[in-house]
């Protein structure tokens, strides 16, 4: 008994010693939800140092790597996705005992999304001001980019992109939502229209100037279909920014192909050929599992699925 006694109290203190910290897991919480160990590090008030060092730390403790090295940060591994589980049992525990003087779970911290101009300031702009009118302690920072899903989102907490990305292998370990569909159409202002003539039909359009995306930077495959309507226009003002071309097309610099929810709002802008030109696009959202079940992040995509839904009919331009 007296050799026996030593060797089970040096087994509890192994399997003791092994356990993973509740600290641990929250920072392998917020490295995977960014994928970055800086902004894991300014998200949680810490370096760089310490939060490499949790990280070694947990993975000591569950005996494998719970985190890989990918281009442009960091990417859970199986073992990783098991931990961030309990990581979120852990802050889910820690958050209920924060409630509101009504009561309610008081939400915070910083959601990071990324999407188009247009979207940017006319959906999601709303959408996180209503979410930061109800929860005052979550900020959202919003990223104005007109691209293809990002490999990694690192970073990122959110991204709305067009068209579909399921089929795009840039779109790894995310989910995509389906948030609504929008209409661009062929505008001109009032003082264009008015010395040049509107476009008869579609073959007429060869003979004005075209105000969209730069060809040569266009990343965004069916922005850069949306022009096969129409023969060869000729380039007039092009940007990388959707607000350029609504600004461009007022100031009389051609035909510009705009999102209808932005072009309408403009009395001096008027849509041509509406029944031929209307070219219809989709909003997708892309995001990790687990950055989905964050409930300050499935708070801004409620707000702003809401703000689809309200909007769908100035979307498609169909009114206001």
């Amino acid at each position: 008994m007296a050799k026996t006694a030593p060797q089970i109290c040096k087994n509890a203190e192994v399997t003791s010693a092994r356990r993973p910290s509740p600290d641990d897991l929250l920072v392998l919480l917020a490295v995977g939800r960014t994928g970055r160990y800086t902004t894991a590090a300014e998200e949680l008030g810490l370096n760089h140092t310490t939060i490499s060092r949790r990280i070694t730390a947990l993975e000591q403790a569950m005996g494998g790597r719970v985190l890989a090295r990918v281009a442009g940060g960091w990417e859970l591994t199986e073992l990783g996705r098991d931990a961030l589980a309990a990581a979120e049992t852990v802050e889910a525990a820690v958050r209920s005992l924060t409630v509101d003087p009504s009561g309610n779970r008081t939400l915070e911290g910083v959601v990071r999304l990324s999407a188009t101009d247009g979207f940017s300031a006319y959906i999601a702009a709303p959408a996180a001001a209503a979410v930061q009118r109800r929860h005052p302690k979550v900020a959202v920072e919003i990223v104005a980019a007109t691209r293809r899903a990002t490999q990694q989102r690192s970073g990122l907490d959110l991204e709305v992109v067009v068209a579909e990305p399921g089929s795009d292998p840039r779109v790894h370990r995310a989910t995509a939502l389906r948030l609504g569909d929008y209409c661009l159409g062929l505008y001109g202002s009032r003082g264009y229209l008015a010395e040049h003539g509107p476009p008869a039909d579609i073959a007429d359009l060869a003979h004005f100037p075209l105000v969209y995306f730069i060809d040569s930077m266009l990343q965004v495959d069916d922005l850069d279909l949306a022009t096969s309507f129409a023969p060869a226009m000729r380039e007039s003002v092009t940007s990388t920014n959707v607000f350029v071309h609504v600004e461009a097309t007022r100031a009389a610099a051609g035909l510009g192909l705009l999102p209808c929810f932005m072009a309408d709002r403009h009395d001096d802008l008027i849509r041509v050929l509406t029944d031929t030109v209307s070219v219809r696009l989709a909003y997708w959202l892309v995001a990790r599992p687990e950055t989905r079940r964050r409930p300050e992040v499935a708070a801004l995509v409620d707000a702003i699925q809401t703000q689809m839904t309200e909007q769908r009919d100035v979307l498609l331009g169909l009114g206001s």
